[in-house]
């Protein structure tokens, strides 16, 4: 089922806005496929204009930066701890950018768009203090 992101059959008001074209192809929305964790697989499709782009759907490695070693290095994942995306996504796994993962090397958080860079990049979040 595609999504469709034209305009709205009704005014701001609440009556009704009779259009004056149809539906066209570019205003449909591509497929949500989120990324989780699992054994590793990667999409390639279609964007605007023939160009092509790479979406992770599972995953189980990500490339972490140290900030204080300035090192990078491969983890692989445990589970998403938070996500501010969605925090239904913390329960399904789903990896967005700015989730944090927990990893073999520590708490990481996500800076690459996996659903449209192909890759999984992030940096090694310090421990929180606990007051």
């Amino acid at each position: 089922m595609g999504i469709w992101q034209g305009l709205s059959r009704r005014k701001r008001t609440g009556g009704r806005l009779r259009p004056i074209r149809k539906k066209r192809r570019f205003e449909i929305a591509p497929e949500l496929q989120h990324a989780t964790v699992g054994p590793g697989t990667v999409k390639r499709y279609r964007g605007r204009g023939l160009n092509s782009k790479l979406r992770i759907l599972t995953t189980q490695s990500i490339n972490v930066f140290d900030p204080a070693t300035k090192k990078m290095q491969k983890a692989t994942i445990v589970t998403v701890r938070e996500n501010p995306a969605n925090p239904n996504y913390v329960q399904r796994n789903i990896i967005t950018k700015g989730a944090i993962l927990e990893t073999d090397v520590g708490l990481v958080q996500v800076r690459s768009r996996p659903g449209q860079d192909g890759v999984l990049n992030g940096v090694r979040v310090p421990p929180r203090a606990t007051a």
